[in-house]
């Protein structure tokens, strides 16, 4: 169960789906969803679920996962505030898709299924932003099932560090992942075990290309890492 708040941080400002929504009218929203707040470790969403609240993520960071019948999990990505969640299900009725884990203290909104409906007829922008925003997450599983079928698994590895470190640029060609990823939750990503991770990784280490540094995962030349994963892809 979420822990309950008598003060949460209850507005919607800062969540990009809604930008495009005049101040006055998302102040109204925001007293029409229900306020929760998480902490690091909690689940949110269950596989399957049958809820169908949309969750605004005002702060912290979840993690999109599921896990199998003999335990072994497939993590999709990592969401921060001013994302959006579990609209799949507000949309076409059907169960959760998969699990959202708290990855630290989080407060989200969540707006019930009829109420976005009617955000979405009642301001074309969101309704707009909305498909941008199912669309490339389209994109990016038709890109991972690509590259689970054609990639071996150290230029999986390889794939799943440049989208890390396109997230987390800290200069023109460097990245600097913080907190750095467990090499398990490296191998969660994609499809392989942790011992193959750490091989490619210290790999990369040795070649100059990775360090861990500080807590961080840094990445000093994105430019050639990006060029190790298009020599593969023949792009």
């Amino acid at each position: 169960m979420p822990m309950t708040s008598t003060s949460p941080e209850r507005s919607l400002a800062g969540v990009a789906m809604l930008q495009s929504i005049p101040p006055s009218d998302l102040e109204a929203l925001a007293r029409r969803c229900g306020w929760r707040r998480y902490a690091a470790g909690q689940e949110i969403l269950e596989y399957h679920d049958e809820t169908r609240d949309v969750f605004f993520l005002v702060s912290g960071t979840v993690r999109v996962s599921i896990y199998s019948m003999s335990g072994k999990v497939v993590t999709f990505r990592d969401i921060g505030a001013g994302s959006t969640f579990g609209e799949f299900a507000a949309i076409d009725g059907q169960p959760r898709s998969a699990s959202v884990l708290a990855l630290s203290d989080a407060t989200v909104a969540a707006m019930p299924p009829g109420l976005f409906w009617e955000v979405l007829r009642k301001y074309p922008e969101v309704a707009a932003e909305n498909l941008k925003h199912l669309t490339a997450q389209i994109r990016l599983l038709s890109e991972r099932i690509y590259e689970f079928s054609t990639l071996a698994v150290k230029n999986r590895i390889h794939a799943e560090l440049l989208r890390l470190a396109r997230d987390n640029l800290t200069a023109e060609n460097q990245a600097s992942i913080a907190p750095a990823p467990t090499h398990a939750e490296i191998a969660a990503r994609v499809s392989t075990h942790r011992e193959a991770v750490t091989r490619e990784l210290s790999h990369l280490a040795k070649e100059g290309l990775v360090e861990r540094r500080e807590g961080a995962l840094v990445i000093f030349d994105v430019d050639r890492l990006e060029e190790m994963v298009r020599e593969v892809l023949g792009e």
